[in-house]
């Protein structure tokens, strides 16, 4: 008998011993993607003209009073920033950090109210600067949005602190500067905005009115690259729960109704759908219950999807599609379904301004920012702010600035690290300067106001957000 014959040669494989062994951890994704992609953008970066704007803005003499103010500014915002950082505070629950900003403002002699809108961690102050009234057509009112929630488990892995900082600083700017130095007549109101991670304070606070008086709106955020319009998409929240009819799995289970499966079936069907999708948009979710145990047919199931577009109208066909979905496997497999949407308010695709964006974009090139479009930038990767629910009620600008390498993304906490960096540092002081100046041409400029105003109504002017899915 040969050695290979020999059943004592070997054991014998067995379900215990056949097969591969994988083991806990994952692989690393693949960087290939995202060089390519970065390599294209350097090229079109590097070939992108400047931006210009035709309009002239606030005088030589506001600017050089706004940029002495936050010059002056700068340490007390980093620390602030680095502050509300280490508080880490999730939405809704930030109250250590608006009362910082809160008494950072009052050291410089400007009361803020807290438990603005109804919400307890909202915060409202007011500069009003020149002669004219507040509600004159010659003093009109400028927004700036601060936000500073933190994500669960990441902290500050999407900058909200240099944001809160960059806000802040800004409008102190104006009123240092409003002190030192007679500028245009208007009003400014700082926004201190909770919750913009998943619980969309923003379009809590405009239902309440925050922006009923308000003319433009602006505010920044941290990146990889400096973007006048970097793309952020509408969101909604989609729940489907299934009702089945338990049963003993394996003695009967011809007398149940399978809410699992039903599940199931919602999730595959989705995913099948996902190739005939419109280019940029995006559905993904979780089964969140799926039963209790094996040997008893699930009565119950429940998915959430987060779903996506870039458009408005888009987003609410995509969402007719995902009920029909629902509706479909319910009939198929017996059971019940209930389809809840927008547990929390949704968020609409971010508008840009265009004449405010240019602005922005002047302002940035004078501090030795390189600032690009989204024609320029993987605009592909996209995300969503509650910030686009102000933008389609009045003229604003979200533009992004970098603090980190442009492969980094957000919501990580390697971001994270780069959100009390040096490069945050500067940052701060890059975007309050800016955001400060952008106000200050708004209230200066006639002619900006009216052609920020026309692009605006160009674009579809004021929505009815509330009311736009229903």
């Amino acid at each position: 008998m040969s050695e290979a014959a020999d059943p004592t040669s070997a054991p014998r494989a067995t379900g215990a011993t056949r097969g591969i062994r994988v083991g806990a951890s994952p692989t690393t994704p693949s960087s290939t993607y995202l060089d390519l992609v970065a390599a294209e953008t350097a090229i079109a970066a590097a070939a992108a003209p400047p931006i210009t704007s035709p309009h002239d803005g606030a005088s030589i003499e506001d600017t050089s009073a706004i940029r002495a103010a936050a010059d002056s500014l700068q340490p007390e915002l980093v620390e602030l920033s680095h502050r509300i950082f280490e508080y880490a505070e999730e939405g809704f629950e930030e109250t250590q950090s608006v009362a910082d900003i809160a008494e950072l403002l009052a050291e410089h002699g400007i009361t803020a109210q807290l438990g603005a809108f109804g919400l307890d961690t909202a915060l409202v102050a007011e500069l009003v600067v020149g002669e004219a009234k507040p509600d004159s057509t010659e003093a009109p009112t400028v927004a700036i949005l601060a936000e500073y929630d933190a994500l669960p488990g990441v902290g500050h892995g999407c900058g909200h602190n240099i944001i809160a900082a960059s806000a802040v600083g800004a409008f102190l700017s104006l009123v240092e500067a409003s002190r030192r130095h007679e500028l245009p007549a208007g009003r400014i109101v700082l926004y201190g905005t909770p919750a913009e991670e998943g619980g969309n304070g923003k379009e809590i606070m405009a239902r309440a009115g925050a922006f009923d008086d308000v003319d433009a709106a602006i505010m920044i955020h941290p990146f990889g690259y400096d973007v006048t319009d970097q793309p952020f998409i509408g969101r909604r929240i989609l729940r489907v729960r299934y009702y089945g009819v338990p049963a003993h799995a394996s003695a009967s289970p011809f007398q149940g109704r399978n809410a699992l499966d039903a599940a199931n079936l919602n999730y595959q069907a989705t995913g099948l759908i996902r190739q005939h999708l419109y280019p940029g948009d995006r559905i993904h979710g979780v089964i969140l219950d799926g039963g209790q145990r094996p040997n008893v047919v699930p009565e119950f199931a429940e998915l959430e999807y987060y779903v996506r577009s870039n458009a408005a109208e888009t987003l609410k066909e995509l969402s007719l599609r995902l009920e029909d979905i629902a509706n479909g496997i319910a009939l198929a497999t017996g059971t019940g379904v209930e389809v809840e949407w927008d547990p929390q308010p949704f968020t609409m695709p971010l508008r840009y301004n265009t004449p405010l964006s240019e602005r922005w974009a002047v302002h940035q090139e004078a501090r030795g920012r390189r600032v690009l479009t989204k024609a320029s930038v993987p605009s592909h990767l996209a995300a969503s702010t509650d910030f686009g629910n102000v933008s389609v009620r009045v003229p604003g600008i979200h533009p992004v600035i970098a603090i980190s390498p442009p492969d980094v993304s957000l919501h990580t906490r390697e971001f994270a690290q780069y959100a009390t960096s040096d490069a945050a540092s500067t940052a701060i002081a890059d975007a309050s300067t800016g955001l400060a100046l952008v106000a200050a041409d708004f209230l200066a400029d006639s002619n900006l106001r009216a052609a920020a105003r026309a692009d605006f109504d160009a674009a579809g002017g004021a929505l009815d957000v509330e009311g736009f899915f229903s």
